[in-house]
């Protein structure tokens, strides 16, 4: 059976961009741009209506994926995004309106499409509205010719379940892409992305290192990731290089300023980390007893950082990887340094610990 296909449609240079602090000017969006393009996302929101030099920036700069501009039901927004994806090789306006602004939808949707190759419409407060005024408004977009069509939760407040059952329902009466954007500030973003996706939506609008506005947004790599190693469940593929999730999360987080948390799944520091003496020795003898993702399919590789709760064939194969060989009663004394001088915390290195054992 041939999987199905996610589109991932990246926000990071829009949304992403709305993290307090954040700003991005044109050579930014461009190199984080270049990244997103090399990772293999399909569709690069690129930036706002009022973001026209930028997005114009990486519109020249870019090739494979579809530039989007966001924009609000307004003349003055859809004349500022078709003047800054004027050279995109394949445009998307990204409309977005209210549950309350059905009027607007057919009128936005074909200025909209005189303006750009392909317009997408997203509801961003679909998850509090009546479901039927949400269909209504997909209805008016998909006969103003509308490619996609989405599913916001801009509060952050939808139970995956809740959202599933929704998409479900927009599912049975959309014959277009179905996107979904989900807000992190209950930490269910990835949860309710996932759920969406389960119940037929086949677009999922999400930044690197989950960045964005208050808690932020859908963590790209952590979706991907999950719908990777979980392809069992979902059976679906999406056209992501996840080798390349590791170097897109440095480039973003040094271009925007945010620093990725260590503990931060997929792509933190400690991510594939195993300090813990009972978790290195499992992981000394097999690597799947604590770890479910592959590393290097990411982009990085697992360490046993040697810390105050090493244990002890982790310290010997430490020592092993720097060419000192020590055995029996030996080991057992740099061993017992080791730990002496890991109690005061912080990294202890191999060479600090024998010369203290041979002086």
């Amino acid at each position: 059976m041939t999987p199905r296909r996610i589109q991932i449609f990246d926000s990071s240079l829009r949304d992403g961009g709305l993290a307090p602090g954040s700003v991005l000017l044109p050579d930014d969006r461009v190199e984080v741009a270049l990244e997103l393009e090399r990772l293999g996302v399909d569709v690069l929101e690129a930036g706002s209506a009022a973001d026209v030099v930028g997005v114009r920036a990486v519109a020249e700069a870019v090739e494979r994926p579809v530039v989007a501009v966001f924009a609000r039901p307004t003349q003055d927004d859809l004349d500022s995004a078709g003047a800054a994806l004027f050279r995109a090789r394949r445009s998307r306006i990204h409309l977005s309106v209210r549950s309350d602004e059905a009027d607007a939808v057919r009128w936005a949707v074909e200025a909209a499409a005189a303006r750009a190759h392909e317009v997408q419409l997203s509801v961003e407060d679909a998850t509090s509205a009546d479901p039927a005024a949400v269909a209504a408004i997909f209805r008016a977009a998909l006969q103003g010719g509308a490619v996609a069509v989405g599913v916001g939760d801009a509060a952050g407040s939808a139970l995956p379940s809740r959202l599933a059952g929704l998409v479900a329902e927009l599912r049975a009466v959309t014959p277009v892409t179905l996107s979904v954007h989900c807000h992190d500030d209950l930490g269910l973003a990835v949860a309710g992305s996932l759920a969406a996706v389960e119940a037929g939506a086949d677009q999922v609008e999400c930044t690197v290192n989950g960045i964005g506005e208050r808690a932020g947004n859908a963590s790209l790599e952590e979706l991907v990731v999950a719908l990777r190693v979980r392809r069992d469940h979902y059976e679906v593929e999406t056209g992501v290089d996840t080798s390349r999730l590791a170097a897109a999360s440095r480039v973003v987080a040094g271009r925007t300023g945010w620093v990725v948390q260590p503990n931060k799944a997929v792509v933190g520091a400690n991510a594939f980390a195993h300090e813990a003496g009972i978790h290195q020795d499992g992981m000394l003898k097999d690597e799947r007893t604590y770890q479910i993702i592959d590393p290097g399919e990411v982009g990085v590789r697992m360490t046993l950082p040697l810390g105050k709760h090493s244990g002890r064939h982790a310290f010997a194969r430490a020592c092993a990887e720097r060419g000192i060989v020590v055995s029996g009663d030996e080991l057992n004394a740099a061993f017992k340094r080791f730990k002496q001088l890991a109690d005061f915390g912080g990294a202890v290195p191999i060479d600090a610990v024998f010369e203290e054992v041979t002086a």
